[in-house]
């Protein structure tokens, strides 16, 4: 058996649309995984978990379309995943907010409030909901996709990155408690990927051009770059990681 092999294994993955969060769930299906796809807007999700089933079969993917800034929400993704495929062993939080660009000194009350809520206090709200279940089994994995923005400051998403360093500590902390419980909890830091989400730090050639030049590789990451951390965290391949956070960034926070 594959050190990555995810056979018998559910995943919940927020935001996993399109993106980062598709990139993953596509991976996890791939590796025998059934995956339960979950963003805002249910058609999206439905095309998401057609085209997966269309590959590995009727019942790899469901979609349970959630706003991670309901805890109602994300209390009925935890139901009805345990509803159709009995228990969840992996839970990704991927879905994220910023809906500000610019310096602190600019960014309002509700947008800072929306940052810190739907990447912080959502992750814990989605993990301790899937917790006890975990606990119970004495096995589980949960992965934060954070940044490395987290580690660095900067000039125009300082409240995005406030909230990805505090996922770091998220992990830690959670990894702490859950230890004991075989419960890992790590966190991806991805760099500059091309995803929809960071358009405005790449889709203009002068912004990609100053993003890249720290970037020993010289380019703009992949969704599908990110998804392999994501499955060596969930397998037994990561068995005796936790409260860690893997960079895939190009090099990027080398230099």
């Amino acid at each position: 058996m594959s050190l990555f092999d995810l056979s018998g294994k559910t995943a919940i993955i927020t935001g996993s649309s399109r993106g980062i969060g598709r990139a993953i769930a596509e991976a996890m299906a791939d590796q025998g995984a059934r995956v339960v796809i979950s963003s805002r807007k249910p058609g999206p999700c439905e095309e998401v978990a057609a085209e997966i089933n269309k590959k590995h079969g009727d019942g790899t993917a469901i979609a349970i379309p959630a706003n991670i800034s309901s805890k109602e929400d994300l209390q009925a993704l935890v139901d009805e995943t345990n509803k159709s495929f009995g228990q969840i062993d992996i839970v990704v939080c991927n879905a994220a907010s910023n809906p500000y660009y610019g310096p602190m000194s600019g960014i309002s009350d509700d947008a800072f409030t929306k940052i810190l809520q739907n990447n912080i206090i959502s992750n814990n709200w989605l993990i301790q909901m899937v917790a006890p279940q975990m606990q119970a089994r004495k096995d589980g994995a949960v992965i934060i996709v954070s940044s490395i923005g987290g580690l660095r400051g900067t000039p125009v998403i300082g409240a995005y990155n406030i909230s990805k360093a505090a996922d770091f500590q998220l992990a830690r902390n959670l990894a702490t408690e859950f230890g004991p419980d075989n419960i890992r909890v790590n966190c991806i830091a991805p760099g500059l990927i091309k995803t929809d989400f960071a358009k405005a730090l790449w889709d203009n050639p002068e912004t990609l051009k100053r993003s890249l030049a720290g970037t020993p590789m010289k380019r703009i990451g992949e969704p599908e770059e990110i998804a392999g951390a994501a499955v060596y965290l969930a397998s037994k391949a990561g068995a005796y990681m936790t409260g860690q956070t893997l960079v895939v960034d190009g090099g990027a926070t080398v230099t």
